[in-house]
């Protein structure tokens, strides 16, 4: 009996310090935003920083929005639950910047202003084609924003040492509640120092748990590697391709899909594309790209240990945790293990600090997101749909500001029956909506002379309905143990991620509306965009 008071005593003490660490990184999140916020004093403050951020910076910040909860707790999950499979998500994030360097981050630069829809809009008729980005850029954010948010949940949870479904309902609310304050409050400046000073806490936190887990095997990773196949129950399987996506012709298909999303999904998510808008140059949008690019990779080989080192480290009931929460408890897990293990001080701190910068990461991510839908809302639609240009900057940002709110609520309302889903998944699903309805759109338009208004407008379309009606058919919503729907079964379309059909019927679309309607005005101001995205020539008008 007294040793049971003790270890409650104990834990009481553990959940006050983790708490209270938890409660400094918000704090720090919020006084950066009441920081940044001073500035804000015209559109291009609010939505694009100003235009005053360097390349380095803005690779930071870039690095911070990608490196989201999907990542840093997802992935690390799925390497965990699934071994090598697990590790495919990593290769498809991180080759997925090639195609923004290469294809787009320079160019969208040079021929935008604040959204995505700026440089579609510039040479077809604004109306149409604005409102058909505006809506894609919010169901895009939208589901990007329930895998934050379902972290979001797992995390304090865990942190707090809750377990009743209440609490995680009332976290994500709390969660849509702070990130609806960042944009409201801190716009662009505010939200880009959020995830620059994010991005560095995650990479330290990152880097301490990969050096203490190798210290566990004295850096021996062959011997971390043969450790966890060991305890996964799956032997030498672990290690090697097909435990997860080999399972069958259909499983096979799926990753294919997946792969498909990951890959060409970054080059198209309005919340990464709006970050080329805050540096001043093209020169500064590559330099961009690059830095995010060596932060991303170091980051994405560090998943491996965490992923692998969460099956090796983790036993017993924890174990189960990581299982129950589909593998988004690993990394805090782990590093509860490397620190001491569960009761201990060390343990205690450990988690804490990964639990706390994994939320400042939902934080930072959400408000990015929120900021992106919100921004398409106010200057898409709003100025340049329903008023037609003839409205002020202040009364723009002010709707920018009310859209954030209504944005914020949608999201959490869907964020709570979506708890059962793995995060890393959940982002999938948004790379697919990207890869079929923003892409296509944009590198036609950037390539394709010919390319017009009902091109835009039928690849947007095409893609965004065929890739979410397929995901609502899909064994994602019903028809499965994990489903957000249970007790139902509409499921028809047997793949996880639609990728495979729909990105290819966003550029089929693209073609067939271009083809069935020429336009001779649209293909005689492609010149003019061509110049623009070379030299970056008026592109602030």
């Amino acid at each position: 009996m007294k040793t049971d008071n003790l270890l409650a005593a104990s834990d009481g003490g553990n959940q006050a310090l983790t708490g209270t660490l938890f409660l400094l990184i918000v704090a720090l999140t919020v006084g950066i935003t009441f920081w940044a916020s001073r500035n804000n004093k015209t559109a291009a403050d609010y939505y694009a920083g100003g235009r005053s951020f360097t390349g380095v910076q803005n690779g930071f910040a870039v690095a911070g929005d990608y490196m989201s909860a999907a990542s840093f707790l997802g992935i690390s999950g799925a390497i965990a639950l699934s071994g090598y499979d697990g590790f495919l998500y990593s290769i498809g994030f991180l080759v997925a910047w090639l195609v923004a360097l290469l294809l787009v981050a320079e160019l969208l630069r040079n021929s935008g202003r604040f959204t995505m829809a700026d440089q579609l809009a510039f040479r077809m008729r604004q109306r149409p084609v604005r409102t058909a980005a505006a809506t894609s850029t919010v169901v895009v954010s939208i589901f990007y924003l329930l895998a934050q948010m379902v972290g979001a949940g797992a995390l304090v949870a865990l942190l707090l040492g809750v377990d009743s479904q209440t609490a995680k309902n009332l976290t994500i609310m709390g969660v849509g509640v702070l990130m609806i304050f960042y944009v409201v409050v801190g716009g662009m400046k505010g939200t880009t120092w959020v995830q620059i000073v994010k991005a560095i806490l995650l990479m330290g936190g990152t880097i301490l748990i990969t050096v203490l887990v190798l210290a566990k095997f004295q850096f021996n990773i062959s011997d971390m590697l043969g450790t966890a196949a060991d305890k996964s129950g799956a032997g030498k399987a672990f290690l090697e391709p097909g435990l997860k996506y080999g399972v069958s012709t259909e499983a096979k298909i799926d990753f294919i899909s997946l792969g498909l999303a990951l890959v060409l999904g970054t080059a198209g998510l309005p919340h990464i594309l709006i970050r080329f808008y805050t540096v001043p140059t093209a020169r500064q949008a590559r330099k961009s790209v690059l830095w995010a690019i060596g932060l991303i990779g170091a980051f994405y080989l560090m998943t491996l240990v965490l992923g692998f080192g969460a099956a090796a480290l983790v036993t017993g009931d924890k174990k189960q945790d990581i299982v129950d929460s589909g593998g988004n408890l690993a990394s805090p897990l782990l590093a509860e293990a490397v620190g001491g293990g569960s009761g201990s001080t060390g343990g205690a701190v450990l988690l804490a600090l990964i639990s706390a910068v994994a939320f400042a990461t939902i934080l930072a991510v959400v408000a990015g997101l929120t900021l992106t839908s919100a921004s398409s809302v106010a200057h898409d639609l709003y100025a340049n749909v329903w008023k037609r240009g003839k409205v002020t900057e202040k009364q723009e940002v002010k709707v920018a500001k009310i859209a954030a709110f209504i944005i914020g609520g949608i999201a959490i309302a869907l964020s709570i029956p979506a708890q059962k889903l793995n995060i890393a998944f959940l982002v999938a699903l948004a790379f697919a909506v990207a890869a079929s309805a923003n892409l296509p759109a944009l590198l036609f338009n950037l390539f394709w002379k010919k390319f017009n208004t009902r091109g835009a407008v039928w690849s947007i379309y095409g893609g965004l309905i065929s890739c979410v009606g397929l995901v609502i058919f899909s064994p994602v919503v019903s028809g499965s143990e994990t489903a957000m729907i249970t007790g139902a079964d509409f499921s028809w379309f047997p793949l996880a991620n639609p990728g495979i059909i729909s990105i290819p019927l966003g550029f089929f679309f693209g073609w067939l509306g271009t083809v069935t309607a020429p336009d001779a005005d649209a293909e005689a101001r492609y010149v003019e965009l061509d110049v623009r995205s070379m030299t970056g020539a008026g592109s602030e008008k």
